[in-house]
C-alpha cells in the first residue's frame, strides 16, 4: 500500500461511529460545546500520535504497538498492550457494527439492528479472509464516498442552522471533559496505519505521514460536522437520537437529503468495521508469530497470503459481541482498553534513545498523563467499563503467568 492507501486505511478507521454515532452520546454532555468537546479529543490524539509517528519510523513493524511496547518497555508489557489493542478493537468493530445496523433500521425498518449488525461482521470477516490489497480498495471507495456525504451534510445543513440552538454555549462545563472522553473514542484508529506497517511502502516516511494527515482531515471534518448538527437540532435532540445526523439533517425538511446521510452513515461505519477487523486480525497475526498468542493465529492462506484464523477468530468475536452487548457500554468498553494501549505507547516512545527528540518526548509526556486522565474519566463516567476493562486485563495476565509456565 501507498501512502494515501495508508492514509486512507487509518481515515477509514477513525470516521465512522464516532460521527454518527457517537456524536449523540458526547452531546448528551457537552451540549452546545460539543466542537469544543471534539478540538480536546484531538489534542490529546495528537500527543499520542506523535509518539506513534516516532516509533513507527523507528521501527515500522506488523503489530505496532505490541511490538514495541514488548521491546521498549517488557515483554509482559507488550502482550497487554496487544491483548487490550484486541479487546478496544474488537469492541469498536462491534460499536461501528451496531452504528450500521442502526441507520440501515433508520431507512427500513424491516431490518433487525442486532443481526443486520452480525451479518455484516461475517460479511466483511470475508473480504478481510481474501487480502489485503482488496480490502485497501474496498476501503478507498468507502472512504471517498463518506467524506463526499459528510461534505454535503455540512454544506446543505449549514443553510438551515438556527443561532438559537448556540444560546447554552459553555465550554468550561465539566460535560465537555466527559464528552472529550467519548470523543477520544472516535479519534481511536488514527494509527491504524501502524498496524499494517509491514505492508506499506516506505514506512518509515508513509506511515508517520499517514498517522497525521489522517488526525487532521478527521478532526476538520468532526468539527463541523458538529457545529452544523447541533445549530440544525440542538444538543438535546442529538442526545436522543441513535442515528444523530439523519435526525439533524431531517431539520430541514428534505427527505431526500436525510436518506443521502443515512447511507452516508452506513458506509461510514462500514468503512471502520473493514479496517477493524483487518487490524485486530493483523495485531493476532504478530502476536501469534512471537508465540504469545496460538501459533494457529499466524498462519498464512496458501492462496490469499492473509491470517486466515485470525480474521476469521476476529469476525466471530464481534458476531456474538453485537448480539450480546448494547452499544454504549461497548464504546466505554473499548475506550477503556485503547486509553490503556495508548499510555503504554506514549510510555514506548519515551524510553526510545535518541538525543534529537527533546521537543517530542514532552508531547510523549503528555501523551501519557493525558491518557491516564482519560482513564480517571473512565473510572467517573461509566464504572462497569472499568470493571470490564481490569477483568480484561486480569484474563490477559493469567493467560500469559500459564503461558510462561507451560
Amino acid at each position: 500500500m501507498g501512502l494515501w492507501d495508508a492514509t486512507a486505511i487509518s481515515v477509514g478507521a477513525i470516521i465512522g461511529a464516532g460521527i454518527y454515532m457517537v456524536v449523540g452520546i458526547a452531546a448528551g454532555y457537552a451540549g452546545s460545546a460539543l466542537a469544543i468537546s471534539m478540538i480536546l479529543a484531538a489534542l490529546v490524539s495528537m500527543f499520542t500520535a506523535l509518539s506513534f509517528c516516532e516509533l513507527t519510523a523507528w521501527q515500522p513493524r506488523e503489530g505496532s504497538i505490541y511490538e514495541y511496547a514488548y521491546q521498549l518497555v517488557s515483554p509482559f508489557a507488550g502482550f497487554l498492550t496487544g491483548w487490550m489493542w484486541i479487546v478496544s478493537n474488537t469492541f469498536a468493530g462491534a460499536a461501528v457494527a451496531l452504528g450500521f445496523a442502526s441507520y440501515l433500521h433508520a431507512l427500513f425498518p424491516a431490518f433487525p439492528p442486532s443481526w443486520t449488525a452480525a451479518m455484516l461482521c461475517l460479511l466483511f470477516t470475508a473480504v478481510n479472509f481474501v487480502g489485503v490489497r482488496e480490502s485497501a480498495l474496498f476501503n478507498n471507495i468507502l472512504v471517498a464516498a463518506k467524506l463526499a456525504i459528510l461534505g454535503f451534510f455540512v454544506f446543505y445543513g449549514a443553510l438551515y442552522v438556527k443561532p438559537s440552538n448556540f444560546v447554552d454555549f459553555n465550554p468550561f462545563q465539566g460535560g465537555v471533559l466527559f464528552a472529550a472522553f467519548y470523543s477520544f473514542f472516535a479519534y481511536g484508529g488514527f494509527a491504524r496505519a501502524a498496524v499494517v506497517a509491514e505492508e506499506v511502502k516506505d514506512a518509515e516516511k508513509n506511515v508517520p505521514r499517514a498517522i497525521l494527515l489522517s488526525l487532521l482531515i478527521s478532526t476538520v471534518v468532526y468539527v463541523l460536522v458538529g457545529i452544523v448538527a447541533i445549530g440544525l437540532v440542538g444538543a438535546p435532540k442529538l442526545a436522543g437520537s441513535t442515528s444523530p445526523l439523519t435526525e439533524a439533517i431531517t431539520a430541514t425538511g428534505n427527505a431526500a437529503a436525510a436518506h443521502v446521510v443515512s447511507v452516508g452513515g452506513l458506509i461510514a461505519t462500514a468503512s471502520v468495521l473493514l479496517t477493524a477487523i483487518m487490524g485486530v486480525s493483523r495485531m493476532m497475526y504478530a502476536m501469534a508469530r512471537r508465540g504469545d498468542l496460538p501459533q494457529s493465529l499466524g498462519k498464512l492462506h496458501s492462496a490469499f497470503e492473509t491470517p486466515y484464523y485470525a480474521v476469521w477468530t476476529t469476525g466471530t468475536a464481534m458476531t456474538l459481541l453485537v448480539l450480546l452487548a448494547d452499544l454504549t457500554r461497548i464504546v466505554a468498553v473499548s475506550t477503556f482498553a485503547l486509553l490503556f494501549y495508548y499510555t503504554l505507547a506514549n510510555i514506548a516512545a519515551l524510553k526510545l534513545r535518541n538525543p534529537e527528540r527533546s521537543h517530542s518526548r514532552a508531547f510523549s509526556a503528555l501523551g501519557a498523563v493525558t491518557c491516564l486522565t482519560f482513564l480517571v474519566v473512565t473510572l467517573i463516567a461509566k464504572p462497569e467499563a472499568l470493571i470490564i476493562g481490569v477483568a480484561a486485563l486480569a484474563t490477559g495476565s493469567l493467560y500469559y503467568g500459564i503461558k510462561e509456565k507451560i
